[in-house]
C-alpha cells in the first residue's frame, strides 16, 4: 500500500509520498495509522484532503495554516492550485494547475 504522510493531528490535509492512483493509500506520521481512498490520481509530494474541508475554510499541513478552500472540498480530494488559495503567496493563486507555470507573464 502507498503512503501519505501526516505531521499534526489538526493537519486536515496530508501531502503523498509517492504517485498514487484513484486508490487506498495509508496515512503514516502519527501513533495511529489509518488509510483513506483518492478519489482521483495524486502524485508525490501533492496533498490530500483527510476529511471534508468546507469552503473558506483553512487548509492546515504540519500544524500551519498554509490556504484557505477556494471550494468544498471531500475527502479523498487532491488539493492543489484549483480548489485552495495560498496564504503565503498571493501569485500561486494564478499559476497552471499540472505544470506551476505563472500565467500572468506571456512567453514568446
Amino acid at each position: 500500500m502507498k503512503n501519505a504522510l501526516q505531521v499534526r493531528e489538526e493537519d486536515n490535509v496530508a501531502t503523498l509520498l509517492e504517485d498514487a492512483a484513484a486508490e487506498t493509500v495509508e496515512i503514516v506520521g502519527l501513533a495511529q495509522h489509518r488509510s483513506i481512498t483518492l478519489r482521483q490520481n495524486i502524485s508525490l509530494g501533492h496533498k490530500v484532503a483527510l476529511r471534508r474541508i468546507a469552503a473558506g475554510s483553512p487548509i492546515v499541513k504540519y500544524g500551519v495554516e498554509i490556504g484557505e478552500a477556494t471550494q468544498a472540498i471531500e475527502a479523498g480530494d487532491w488539493v492543489h492550485l484549483h480548489n485552495c488559495g495560498s496564504k503565503l503567496d498571493s501569485r500561486s493563486n494564478s499559476l497552471d494547475v499540472h505544470t506551476g507555470a505563472p500565467k500572468d507573464t506571456p512567453y514568446e
